[in-house]
């Protein structure tokens, strides 16, 4: 088990180097550490850094097998990362596929495959018309099980040289999420989907709202249909000028507010954004998703950084602030999107 640390260079040293340091996985949450993973991955190759290179063959290495319940997480691990939470398992394909584009190594891409292939079990037209169920026992449909198959089935199309089966899977879950309702109609995503098949109601995250900017930002690309576009537009800008996720220009969680504190799965939530908000920002070159990108950067960088370079929850500096080893790994996603 490796500890999470600051990289404790001097203040002024170059932002996006500003490292989480593990040595098998990030200890006590499981779709963290890929996420975390995500984010080292990422910065090492804005910055052109390969210090942290070994971290990856590492992780899958010490990780790829079977574990029981408790160990690596409260659930059983199965082998190839693989729980009964498929969200779990989802965040590990998009990790792996981040290490085969900056590896080059196919065990990764190949890895990517065997997890979506797990997912695609879940999908289930037979409720609610589609969508991945969220877990095994099939009790929820929500936002980030689906954002994260939107992305993942045109990501494995992308990198699969004459594939037309994930492309038609990415078209058909693309449909299927612009007319399920979680989308509301101010443009945010709501948590998921009741058992009658409607919008919840629950609680906008960010990072449910940066998975579905990714995914029609990524199938935009890949098709070229504005209409792709045109929805992944709409899902930026209104993370950007809504209060409920934008605070004096900085990206903020609802558990960012007042005395409210976030748990260990919300402390990520914010550099997931953050990452797939920069695609779309590099792909359109729009000048205010890139004034955006670097605000956040800026603000964390200015206010929520101590003298050993550790970074908070709250990235306007207020209190109370949390900082631990995920709130490092969410804060490098932005600064790792603006260095991009």
């Amino acid at each position: 088990m490796g500890q999470a640390h600051a990289h404790q260079d001097a203040r002024g040293g170059r932002r996006a180097d500003v490292l989480v340091r593990p040595l098998q996985r990030w200890p006590s949450s499981w779709w963290n550490s890929a996420a975390t993973l995500t984010a080292l991955i990422d910065s090492s190759r804005a910055t052109g850094r390969h210090d942290y290179d070994w971290v990856i063959a590492r992780t899958f290495d010490q990780n790829k097998g079977t574990f029981a319940a408790g160990v690596r997480s409260s659930d059983a691990i199965e082998g190839d990362f693989i729980s009964r939470s498929i969200d779990d398992s989802g965040w590990w394909a998009i990790a792996w596929i981040d290490a085969y584009d900056y590896t080059g190594d196919s065990r990764y891409l190949n890895e990517a495959v065997t997890i979506a292939n797990y997912v695609q079990q879940y999908w289930d037209p037979g409720t609610c018309g589609g969508g991945v169920w969220w877990d095994r026992e099939r009790t929820y449909k929500n936002a980030v099980t689906n954002g994260q198959y939107l992305w993942l089935t045109t990501a494995l199309h992308q990198r699969i040289p004459g594939d037309t089966v994930w492309l038609q899977r990415a078209k058909t879950s693309a449909a299927w999420y612009r007319s399920n309702g979680m989308i509301n109609s101010s443009g945010l995503v709501n948590d998921g989907l009741t058992s009658a098949c409607a919008n919840n109601g629950s609680t906008v995250w960010s990072y449910n709202q940066g998975l579905a900017i990714g995914g029609f930002t990524e199938l935009w690309k890949t098709t070229g249909d504005s209409s792709l576009l045109t929805t992944a537009r709409t899902l930026a800008d209104a993370a950007i000028s809504s209060p409920t996720l934008t605070s004096g220009g900085v990206l903020t969680e609802s558990c960012d507010v007042g005395s409210a504190s976030c748990d260990d799965n919300q402390k990520q939530f914010k550099g997931i954004f953050m990452r797939n908000f920069a695609d779309l920002a590099k792909a359109t070159g729009s000048g205010a998703y890139q004034s955006y990108v670097q605000k956040q950067a800026d603000t964390l960088w200015a206010r929520d950084r101590s003298s050993l370079n550790a970074l908070g929850e709250r990235w306007a500096g207020t209190s109370p602030n949390q900082t631990d080893w995920r709130t490092q790994a969410g804060a490098l996603e932005a600064l790792t999107a603006a260095a991009g």
